[in-house]
């Protein structure tokens, strides 16, 4: 389970073609994964069941994950598109809401020009924010509150704050440097990580003034602290061993607790990290290292395979720090997509996964299972499983109840279907033409400055006039990748008969 070899490119059938759960057992069987499947899903089963953990009080199993968005105002304040996202999160029905998105703690760290921002006006901004959670689960009729949580970041070497590729690095890397641009006059000094802390201890104070239960200090998918995690070449506090690397998350969790104490504390880490990932001549996704590879957190020094000591290490140690959440996802979007969200279809800018995706999803759920029986102290959070499609619930149900993960979390099917958590305790069937089946728009389309969402099978999205210029984006995308797909969505976003 610690390798990344599967089956030949191509090869792998379509996870929404396995009919039934005993097609899909078939076929985990063939991959030889160790992966629960349930044939039916109890409304009132282990995704019901209440939870009583780490200091939480849960009302179901079910989490809506934090995601990127990029449809704020160009100083970084909520849009309608905003709110609209987050009610839809509240109606979920989701007794875990894990920070709805990312907000940049400095503006020099955004990601995109429309990220969410911390600045003048966050502290109203944040506070109507969770309203819209609250108000949309009250009006959805769901019982009990919903834990709140607010998501932090900086995003480091991927930081685009004006559109442009503005990297700040944690040190430099062999590869990754050429792809933004990076020199060494993109490295952040200690004297500026010095200051971040006290910028992420500022917004913490925001989003606990705001009436947020946590905050998320993000360490996952390349952002700059989850790529201090790898710093063993970076001089000075801040890198070298693992207790220099770890030390900048040290001071941000100390600070937090003196500056907004009672304040929950979680952190959504990258548990192992891959070798960048580029297209091949025939658009299938291969290393772009050869031999070993040094800067993988949680990586076995491959560029391939998966070594969780340093992880187990940095979960003691986030415990010792007052963290009580911890939410598991892998490598990142920008130079290993396959392996933290799992696609038979590659955004425009990515390539064709390398292996069944069914590996990925198994990958990520062995190594939150290790993460979660040897961490009695945190609450965990599962991710990577919207690949599952219809056999989500099917899935997520045995993983909760043999205690892989404590809550399971949607991601981008969140987008497509936010309502799946009160369908599946309600006992109802997924709506299956809103059921996500990672066509990958929601990561095109930001990519080429539109805003997010789930184009193909959102109603709202589909009818907005970006939508032609986005399947041509696709087009250009397929013809340059060499992707030759069978009823791939059409320009309206409707899908092919199953083959």
């Amino acid at each position: 389970m610690a390798t990344m070899n599967g089956k030949t490119p191509g090869s792998f059938p379509q996870v929404r073609r396995l009919k039934d759960a005993q097609a899909l057992r078939s076929r985990l069987a063939d991959l030889g994964l160790e992966l629960p499947v349930d044939d039916e899903v109890d409304s009132t089963g282990a995704l019901a069941e209440p939870l009583d953990h780490a200091g939480w009080q849960l009302g179901n199993r079910f989490a809506i994950l934090p995601m990127e968005g990029w449809d704020g105002t160009p100083d970084g304040r909520p849009s309608d598109l905003v709110r609209r996202r987050w009610s839809r999160f509240g109606a979920s029905g989701a007794a875990l809401v894990w920070g709805g998105e990312a907000v940049a703690v400095h503006p020099d760290g955004r990601a995109n020009p429309n990220q969410l921002c911390i600045g003048e006006h966050s502290g109203a901004d944040l506070a109507e924010l969770r309203r819209v959670v609250v108000d949309a689960r009250r009006d959805a009729g769901h019982e009990g509150p919903a834990v709140i949580g607010l998501q932090l970041t900086h995003s480091g070497r991927w930081a685009r704050p004006d559109g442009e590729a503005r990297p700040r690095t944690a040190y430099e890397h062999p590869v990754l440097d050429a792809r933004v641009g990076a020199g060494p006059e993109q490295l952040l000094s200690d004297t500026e990580l010095d200051d971040l802390i006290g910028r992420f201890a500022h917004a913490a104070v925001l989003a606990r003034e705001a009436g947020f239960d946590f905050v998320d200090v993000k360490h996952c998918h390349g952002y700059l602290l989850h790529e201090l995690l790898s710093g063993y070449d970076r001089p000075g506090p801040y890198g070298g061993d693992l207790s220099g690397r770890t030390e900048f998350t040290r001071r941000v969790l100390a600070a937090i607790r003196s500056e907004a104490p009672g304040l929950g504390l979680g952190v959504r880490l990258s548990v192992f990290d891959v070798a960048p990932h580029r297209a091949g001549a025939d658009g299938t996704g291969v290393p772009e290292t050869s031999g070993s590879y040094r800067h993988a957190f949680g990586g076995d020094g491959t560029g391939l395979g998966i070594d969780l000591t340093e992880t187990h290490a940095l979960c003691d140690m986030l415990v010792e720090s007052g963290v009580t959440m911890l939410c598991v996802t892998a490598g990142s979007p920008y130079y290993c997509p396959h392996v933290q969200r799992p696609a038979y279809f590659p955004p425009s800018d990515g390539y064709r996964p390398p292996n069944d995706p069914l590996l990925d999803v198994g990958r990520m759920q062995w190594a939150t299972r290790e993460l979660t029986r040897a961490h009695e102290d945190l609450l965990v959070v599962g991710s990577g499983m919207t690949y599952l499609q219809d056999h989500f619930a099917n899935v997520a149900q045995p993983l909760v109840q043999q205690g892989w993960m404590h809550s399971v979390g949607l991601g981008r099917m969140a987008l497509s279907l936010p309502e799946l958590p009160a369908l599946v305790l309600a006992g109802e069937e997924l709506v299956r033409n809103q059921v996500c089946r990672t066509f990958s728009d929601c990561t095109t389309a930001p990519r080429h400055g539109m805003i997010s969402g789930c184009w193909p099978l959102d109603e709202f999205y589909k009818q907005r006039p970006e939508r032609e210029r986005l399947a041509r984006v696709k087009r250009e995308a397929k013809a340059t990748l060499g992707v030759r797909r069978r009823r791939e969505p059409d320009d309206t976003g409707t899908q092919g008969p199953p083959r």
